[in-house]
């Protein structure tokens, strides 16, 4: 296997900084990998152009790189099978950028960029894929019927797995939230409710005494000013039975004060 040993040091230094260039700053549709042992041979995965038959596929294509490169143009190869007139059956690719038209002053994102505008615009003139170039010429519905078919069967991106009813359990996940959130509202409130009720002052029913008759004392009930209805109806007869009570005792008191005195007589 090759390794950078085999490419000039001017030539991996030259690599290296378009390698990281490309990783930086990508070209639209076409994303790199190398080996960084081996920059001899370049990797790049393009995706086909929409509108064409290519579309919704991703080729795998190669660059090797000789040791006189930049002197001598790369070889291109895709690994992707694909069914196209500039490439050959055994991948090799046809482009006047990798033949005659090759300047030392071309980068690799130039190379690139030119081999995927191959995908939106065939050469059949120059076909290694003579099949393909002839019925591109003749019948562009056929040769586009089997461009697409080679794309789904080979090249197809594989579409993300989405699980279905994910949706909709999200939103009734996202409602039994709401609904909860509503429960533990009315539950603070309740319990603010509460505490706030239990943090009040407790008056007893027994709180003062009042002249009640006679002058004898008597306790009196004290209510809540806010009591009304069954509380306060329960207040007022504890009330009365409680006055009446007093009034037993003072008259009691009294007829034993009279049989004291006619005793003495």
């Amino acid at each position: 296997m090759a390794t950078n040993e085999n490419l000039p040091p001017n030539v991996i230094k030259q690599l290296a900084k378009e390698l990281k260039n490309l990783d930086e700053t990508p070209p639209e549709g076409i994303k790199v990998s190398v080996n960084e042992d081996d920059f001899s041979t370049i990797f790049a995965d393009i995706e086909g152009p929409a509108g064409t038959p290519y579309e919704n596929g991703v080729f795998r294509m190669k660059l090797l790189l000789s040791r006189d490169f930049p002197q001598s143009p790369p070889k291109g190869y895709f690994v992707t099978k694909i069914f196209h007139p500039n490439i050959a059956t055994n991948g090799e690719i046809c482009v006047n950028t990798l033949k005659k038209d090759w300047n030392p002053s071309l980068g690799l994102r130039h190379v690139l960029i030119v081999v995927r505008c191959l995908l939106i615009e065939p050469f059949p003139e120059s076909a290694l894929n003579e099949q393909a170039g002839k019925m591109l010429l003749e019948n562009y519905e056929e040769y586009a019927r089997h461009a697409r078919l080679y794309t789904g069967i080979h090249a197809l991106k594989a579409k993300p797995k989405v699980k279905t009813g994910a949706i909709s359990e999200s939103t009734t996940a996202l409602n039994v939230d709401q609904t909860n959130a509503s429960v533990m509202n009315v539950d603070q409130k309740n319990t603010i409710s509460g505490a706030a009720a239990a943090a009040l002052p407790l008056v007893s029913p027994l709180a003062t005494s009042t002249k009640v008759g006679n002058g004898q004392d008597s306790l009196a009930v004290l209510a809540h000013p806010g009591e009304t209805g069954v509380g306060a109806s329960a207040v007022a007869a504890t009330q009365k039975k409680e006055v009446g009570l007093a009034r037993v005792q003072a008259d009691k008191k009294k007829m034993d004060a009279r049989k004291k005195s006619l005793k003495r007589l």
